[in-house]
Formats: C-alpha cells, sequence, structure tokens
C-alpha cells in the first residue's frame, strides 16, 4: 500500500505544524486516493489553520490552456481562502504573500519531465521563503513516469528559463520532493525544505503499478500514457508541428498538412526506436497549430515503457521531418514561457549545441553517447537527495 505526502502529513499528523499559519500549493489534482482534495484533507486535519492557496500555472482548476495563458488571483468558492495565482500577473510569490503563513505546503503532481514548469514555481517559492524564513513542506508524490529512468542532455546555463533553471536532463528521475532538495542545493537557495515522504513507493514503479487514478495535473496532461511520451514529445511546443493540443490525444499524436507517413518512416529506419511502434494516421485540430486543418501524422503506441526513450525517438523524429521538409517546418519565435528573444527551441532542448547537432545530421545514438559522461556527474549528485530505495 503506498500513501502520498498528503495522506501521511493528515493520517499521522505533524507535531511541528500544530498552530502554524499553513498555505497550500496545490491544483485541481491535489488529491488523496478518493479524490478528496487536499485542501479538504487539511482543513479537517489542522482546523482553522490554513489561511490562503496558491496556483500554478493552468489555474487552480488546471482550466488554462498553452503556455503565457496566465490566471488570476481569486476566491476560493469552497472555504473562502484567497487563492494567488502564481502564473499571471507574477511567477514568483511577492513578499507579502507569505506574510500570513508560517509553513507552506506543496501538493503538486509532477509529471518527471524538466520543462513542466511546476517544479520551477516551487524553485521561486524557496527562493521567497528563504527571503521571509517561511518553511517550505513538500508532500511528496510517485514520479509517474519512474524514478529510475534518467534521459537527455542536461540543461546549459545560457538556456535558463522558466522551463529550466537547475542542471538537470530532461528525464530527470526524481520526485517532486527530491527535486525540491537538489534545486535548493544546486542553486545555493538556502530554504528551510522539508519532504513529508510517501510510504510504499518504489524507484522503479511507473504510475499504473501505484494503484492510484489519474487525475489531470494539467489540461493537455489527461493521461499516463501522455506523460509517458512527453519528456520527448514536448520538443513540438517549439516547432509549427502540432503536438495534438485541440485533440483528445494531446502528445500522444503529432503531425502537419505537409507530412508524408511512408517518407518519415524511411528516414528512421537507420535509428533503434525501442519500445514504441508510430502508428500513421491523419487528425484535424479543433485549436492550435493547424486547426481545423487536415494534419498527416502518427499516433506514438508505447509497446514496452521501460526500454521506450522518448527524448530520444521524438529527436529522432525532429531530425527526420526538419530534413524531409526543410522548408514548410519551421522553428517557433519568440516569445515562449516569457523569454522574448531567445529561441523556444533551445530553451526546450536545454541546449542549442544539441539543435545545431541535429540539424548537422549527426546520429542521435552518436549525439546521446556524448552526454553520458555528464549524466554520471548528475546521478552522483542527485545521492545526496535520494529519499527511497
Amino acid at each position: 500500500m503506498i500513501y502520498t505526502g498528503i495522506e501521511q502529513v493528515c493520517r499521522s499528523g505533524r507535531a511541528h505544524l500544530a498552530g502554524k499559519r499553513l498555505g497550500l500549493l496545490a491544483n485541481q489534482a491535489s488529491t488523496d486516493r478518493w479524490f478528496v482534495h487536499s485542501r479538504d484533507l487539511l482543513i479537517a486535519a489542522y482546523p482553522g489553520q490554513l489561511t490562503c492557496l496558491f496556483s500554478p500555472q493552468h489555474g487552480f482548476f488546471s482550466e488554462k490552456q498553452d503556455n503565457m495563458i496566465e490566471s488570476d488571483h481569486g476566491i476560493d468558492g469552497v472555504t473562502g481562502l484567497p487563492v494567488y495565482s502564481l502564473y499571471g500577473e507574477t511567477r514568483k510569490p511577492y513578499p507579502s504573500m507569505f506574510a500570513d503563513i508560517d509553513v507552506l505546503l506543496v501538493d503538486l503532481i509532477d509529471v518527471g519531465t524538466r520543462v513542466y514548469t511546476f517544479i520551477w514555481t516551487v524553485v521561486h517559492c524557496l527562493e521567497v521563503a528563504a527571503q521571509t524564513g517561511v518553511q517550505v513542506v513538500i508532500l511528496d508524490r510517485p514520479n509517474p513516469i519512474g524514478g529510475h529512468l534518467i534521459e537527455g542532455n542536461i540543461l546549459r546555463k545560457e538556456c535558463t528559463s522558466f522551463v529550466g533553471r537547475c542542471a538537470i536532463p530532461m528525464r530527470h528521475g526524481l520526485t517532486l520532493g527530491e527535486l525540491a532538495l537538489f534545486c535548493n542545493r544546486e542553486l545555493s537557495i538556502g530554504a528551510d525544505v522539508e519532504v513529508v515522504k510517501m510510504v510504499g513507493w518504489q524507484r522503479n514503479m511507473l504510475f499504473p503499478a501505484t494503484g492510484y487514478p489519474w487525475v489531470f495535473p494539467s489540461p493537455n496532461m489527461p493521461s499516463f500514457m501522455a506523460a509517458l511520451v512527453y519528456p520527448g514529445q514536448v520538443i513540438w511546443e517549439g516547432t509549427n508541428i502540432s503536438e495534438a493540443r485541440g485533440t483528445t490525444l494531446p502528445f500522444e499524436l503529432f503531425g502537419a498538412p505537409f507530412l508524408d507517413h511512408r517518407e518519415v518512416l524511411d528516414f528512421l529506419r537507420s535509428t533503434e526506436l525501442p519500445g514504441c511502434t508510430l502508428r500513421p494516421l491523419r487528425f484535424e485540430p479543433t485549436s492550435g497549430k493547424w486547426m481545423g486543418q487536415g494534419c498527416t501524422g502518427f499516433q506514438m503506441h508505447v509497446t514496452d515503457p521501460v526500454t521506450f526513450r522518448p527524448y530520444r525517438t521524438s529527436l529522432a523524429l525532429l531530425q527526420a521531418i526538419r530534413s524531409l521538409y526543410p522548408e514548410p517546418f519551421a522553428y517557433k519565435p519568440p516569445p515562449y514561457e516569457y523569454e522574448f528573444e531567445r529561441l523556444p527551441m533551445d530553451l526546450i532542448i536545454g541546449d542549442w549545441a544539441v539543435r545545431e547537432a541535429l540539424e548537422n545530421g549527426m546520429p542521435i545514438v552518436e549525439l546521446e553517447q556524448s552526454w553520458l559522461g555528464e549524466l554520471d556527474e548528475y546521478r552522483q549528485r542527485c545521492r545526496a537527495v535520494l529519499l527511497y530505495d
């Protein structure tokens, strides 16, 4: 039986939280296994102590779509508590937002990928907590795509942004609690951070093995399968290739009107892409890129989640599509996540040299070999924050 951090803190209690004023950073997916929301659990376990709520990108109810679509501050209709948006007129809490709390509790679902912005909202909170003397308590949850698989190049300093502020790979292999500890140390933030550990979770577990229901943490993360392909498929956000926003299968589908199934598959034959099948299809987005237009593309079917390498697969696809269709293919121009000058693709990949290597035809497997050393160094740095076997 697995118990998440929110279940642990309400089931067993924490003596040092007694009498403290509590804030909660959460969204609509922050529930226990019975779909009871964290704020309701905390109100029952620590009556009269919860003073305010904070929401990340996409809003408290995960209702806002794509990047740079902001949420306003508001009032929670259930509790009457103020809800401070940390993806609106500010992405970093003002010190005044922490004036009425002693402890900030964080209960967010991370999806194990560097560019998912929730951890960077947490890092902003750590910075303000260090300034104001507020303690941060992470109520830990599973990494849905596993804590044993790491993939990708390490983020370069010149590519830091709101989709990456610390030197980690695309698929980082940590829980949110571990990642918060890692960033607090690596970025020398100096916040007072505690992690309420899960009971029963093991690093090699993928989300279906936890027995928990999937509650979507953002509008285009509707399923575990979307999360599993996301460390690779997110790269399409930096191009004019549709990542299938405006369909029922975002990130699992991708394509554009100018693709040809056979040409793409023929190009990929030289690269080993284990654990998945690319099934040709056509789809028509109802919003976003190519809205109302038929797109030729694929559905990514993961046949073996353990051997599947999402980042390798999508980089191979990017190289194929850019090589085959140099005229119609395009990188997305700025802005992207409040960066108005740098190329969005460089921020997503996290290293402009990786993009250039792909453009110059460097084989994907050879490119992967070039960053094995830095991944080994990353694993060594992670050892100090690992909380689970």
